[in-house]
């Protein structure tokens, strides 16, 4: 499959702004510390390559583990992850597949008890932040590895 348009070119002036919102939340505290497991596992379920690809590359130009991002999809079952980090997996994961009923309670209150309310609102908004990229990126077919050398992922060594 090739790639559709380039949404980046087509309608700059709205995607650099775009750019700038999830610039933004990468200086915030939580998102620093929980934010890659977040972009790759929402990018797993919404079957976005192109993000997929450059959030497991940026996760380890930060150092994050192999096995690590490898359990990112397996991550209830695998003994790898903090409490802190499961609550963020599964307000992402709730957040991502909205069901008709929305998030339940148990899933809020779960969740509440690893993070603060800013920590959580903060993270909601990357969830938000993440969705729409994957909608594009799967939109338009934007393909894997495409933006490397612009964003530095090349520095990743995984070609």
């Amino acid at each position: 499959m090739s790639q559709r348009l380039n949404y980046f070119q087509v309608s700059e002036a709205l995607s650099k702004k775009y750019l700038d919102y999830s610039m933004a939340l990468k200086k915030v505290p939580v998102i620093q510390e929980l934010g890659a497991l977040v972009d790759i596992r929402a990018s797993q379920i919404n079957g976005c390559g192109f993000c997929l690809d450059m959030h497991v590359k940026e996760a380890r130009i930060h150092g994050e583990r192999e096995l690590r991002l490898h359990h990112v999809a397996i991550w209830r079952e695998s003994p790898l992850f903090s409490p802190r980090e499961r609550a963020a997996l599964e307000w992402t994961e709730a957040l991502t597949t909205l069901s008709p009923q929305g998030v339940p309670d148990a899933v809020y209150e779960s969740v509440r008890a690893q993070l603060s309310e800013s920590e959580l609102s903060d993270l909601t908004f990357l969830v938000v932040g993440i969705n729409g990229w994957n909608r594009l990126n799967v939109a338009f077919r934007t393909v894997p590895g495409s933006a490397d050398k612009a964003y530095g992922l090349d520095k990743a060594g995984l070609n």
